[in-house]
């Protein structure tokens, strides 16, 4: 029997790859899951492990060649089927070999089997991640499930499980270092003797890592990165590889001739040197590093204000209306959808509102192209004790007020906790942000790039406002909007942000879609 061995889903927008390696040849025996070949998309690189364990017969698409998302790439015989192309067939002894040298050994692997902890998947676009915590030390005893660390990506924080019952005998990656998807953590032994494996030193697998390492010299390079290469006269000692076993990959070239430019181009104006400090002072400050979310959030809040014509217009509005239209349901509104009635709900349905009136506050810019979305997949900035993360509501326009204080409420909760996965937080078309939470009267919120605005929420206090010749006191708030001035225009911003404050000051406006 032959199974089929396809490309895997290689991600949102993502619908080719090129063949970038193959680690087994036809005729070469394989495992269930073991690596077969590598795949090179323009944004990650994804390995290809075997759906059966038997017999690669035969490779359908070639090193170098480009295959679409579901497309046929190999063939697997199952089986005995599997050892046709074997010159003999091998018997139980042949398969042992590592048994010959001692029948203690042969028990030892019944009794107890290595199971290797790897990186999970870290979602779309991210490559690596860091080991920020070790929850258990090499020796200790872990249950199925169990957690045993935890990576820091530059977008969300990744718990890794204990895949079996047993001990940890080997921690491959030490807390601080970088890891790539689908790189080794560690090492269970499950079985009886896994305590004994525990005691073992680690420098006794020292001359198997330099080996592994030093054998990427031999492996050959993707074949996009030797054209690459030799597009840009750079010779391979020039390149650091980061693929399997040290291979170069076509991003590593991209790396290496940028690294070149940077060279070259004249240095950039040094960062503001801090202010002197005593010896009695440093002795009382504590430096920490930047964890990756914090990096990436400072990297793309710069990037966006160098990138984007950005701008920011101000209005403000009177709250009195919702505020009396929550107070009278809200109570009814709870009792019959088991969530409570907030604001955000409100905001959400005015900016829909005004997203369907000036649909470039709800567009991105790609290349010389303007692309509009014709959907509204709200992104709600939620600070959290590891920086600020944005969820996204996909199709908040087509969503019940209930519906989108039940999802603002599921996706809070995650954020706090650190489960949000990537694909909740990709995607979003324009983002509110509440800063009047934390008490701020009036900001500037940055944009979100690729998205041309975000509308900045911000505290409800009490104001003397000339209300049809007199004086009152009414609840305001000022709202700030941030948009990208290349796509939006002034009058468009105006525009936007007068139709949500007149959805808010008038909340029967969204039930009439005026």
């Amino acid at each position: 029997m032959s199974s089929e061995v396809r490309v895997p889903t290689l991600g949102e927008s993502v619908t080719e790859a090129t063949v970038a390696t193959w680690f087994k040849q036809p005729g070469d025996t394989v495992a269930v899951d073991e690596m077969l070949c590598e795949l090179e998309t323009d944004k990650v690189t994804v390995e290809v492990p075997s759906p059966v364990a038997g017999t690669l017969s035969e490779i359908i698409a070639a090193e170098g060649e480009t295959v679409g998302v579901d497309a046929l790439l190999a063939m697997v015989s199952e089986g005995a089927e599997g050892t046709k192309g074997a010159p003999e067939p091998k018997s139980d002894n042949d398969d042992a070999p590592k048994a010959v040298d001692a029948g203690a050994a042969d028990v030892k692997l019944r009794e107890s089997e290595n199971i290797d902890v790897m990186v999970p998947t870290l979602g779309e676009s991210v490559s690596e991640a860091t080991v920020s915590t070790w929850f258990k030390k090499v020796g200790d005893t872990v249950a199925q499930d169990e957690m045993l660390c935890e990576l820091e990506t530059d977008k969300v924080s990744v718990e890794v499980p204990s895949p079996a019952a047993g001990t940890l005998t080997e921690i491959v990656a030490e807390e601080g270092s970088t890891v790539e998807a689908s790189g080794k953590l560690a090492v269970i032994s499950s079985g009886a003797d896994a305590g004994a494996k525990a005691s073992a030193p680690a420098s006794e697998q020292a001359p198997a890592a330099a080996k592994s390492a030093s054998s990427g010299k031999d492996v050959e390079d993707a074949p996009s990165a030797k054209k690459a290469m030799a597009e840009a006269g750079l010779s391979r000692d020039q390149v650091t590889g980061t693929g399997r076993d040290g291979r170069v990959m076509k991003d590593d070239v991209t790396k290496a001739i940028e690294a070149g430019k940077t060279a070259s181009a004249p240095a950039p104006a040094a960062a503001a040197p801090r202010a002197p400090v005593s010896a009695d002072d440093a002795s009382r400050e504590e430096r920490v590093k930047m964890t990756r979310l914090r990096q990436t959030i400072a990297k793309r809040l710069k990037d966006s204000q160098n990138t984007a014509a950005m701008l920011t217009t101000y209005n403000e509005v009177d709250m009195t209306e919702v505020m009396a239209l929550r107070s009278e349901y809200k109570d009814l509104f709870l009792k019959k959808h088991g969530v409570k009635l907030g604001f955000m709900s409100f905001f959400t349905k005015a900016c829909v509102h005004a997203l369907h009136e000036v649909p470039e506050v709800n567009a991105e810019i790609d290349g010389t192209d303007v692309v509009y979305k014709n959907f509204v997949h709200m992104g709600i900035a939620a600070g959290t004790p590891s920086g600020l993360v944005v969820p996204v509501i996909r199709d908040a326009d087509a969503m019940s007020f209930a519906g989108i204080e039940k999802a603002i409420a599921e996706k809070g909760a995650r954020a706090r906790d650190g489960k949000l996965s990537m694909a909740e937080m990709q995607g979003g078309t324009f983002t509110i942000s509440n800063g009047g939470v934390y008490g701020s009267l009036m900001s500037s919120p940055i944009l979100n790039p690729p998205q041309s605005g975000i509308l900045g929420m911000h505290k409800i206090q009490d104001r003397p406002m000339a209300i049809g010749g007199e004086v009152v006191i009414r609840p305001m708030m000022y709202l700030a909007l941030s948009y990208d001035h290349r796509i939006v225009d002034g009058k468009g911003a105006v525009t936007f942000l007068v139709r949500v404050k007149e959805a808010l000051e008038d909340p029967r406006r969204l039930l009439m879609d005026l």
